[in-house]
């Protein structure tokens, strides 16, 4: 059965400075306990510490590819096939691409301990825009375990 389409994409308004939808989902994402002005300010202050590291660069950019570089284009899902559980590479929806690489960027971040969280969210940043970090780390894990698991493929209908 289908479940209802969530209220965040419908209701979901472009961040003000930015007028991008992804990087107000971004904002709801980091924000914890109901504290969407901290998670604002920690966004907006991550930015502008990415604008300091990448002068040249448009910094709403850095931020977009960095959540692009970090999209997964195909996870394994566990299928139950008999009385085995089998690892099926599966391609990922475009909606989930976006949810994980938002996740692992935080993740990311979170992990770090030491500094404010505005300047481990920039480091992330910078990071995924280049293609390393901890966050790519994860993306290429979970590619590199697709691609092991390709034999089962025939198991995804």
């Amino acid at each position: 059965m289908a479940r209802k389409p969530t209220a965040s994409r419908s209701h979901l308004r472009p961040d003000p400075r930015h007028g991008s939808k992804l990087a107000s989902k971004f904002i709801n994402c980091v924000m914890q306990d109901g504290k969407k002005s901290v998670a604002t300010r920690v966004f907006y202050d991550a930015l502008d510490v990415v604008q300091k590291k990448l002068p040249n660069e448009e910094v709403i950019e850095v931020f977009t590819r960095a959540v692009e570089n970090v999209m997964p284009m195909i996870e394994v899902r566990s299928k139950r096939v008999g009385g085995a559980t089998y690892q099926v590479p599966m391609q990922v929806k475009k909606t989930r691409q976006q949810t994980l690489a938002i996740r692992w960027l935080l993740l990311a971040a979170r992990e770090k301990k030491g500094r404010p969280m505005h300047i481990k969210l920039a480091d992330e940043f910078v990071a995924a825009y280049n293609r390393e970090g901890a966050a790519m780390t994860r993306r290429e894990n979970v590619h590199r375990m697709a691609d092991a698991n390709k034999a089962f493929a025939h198991f995804a209908w």
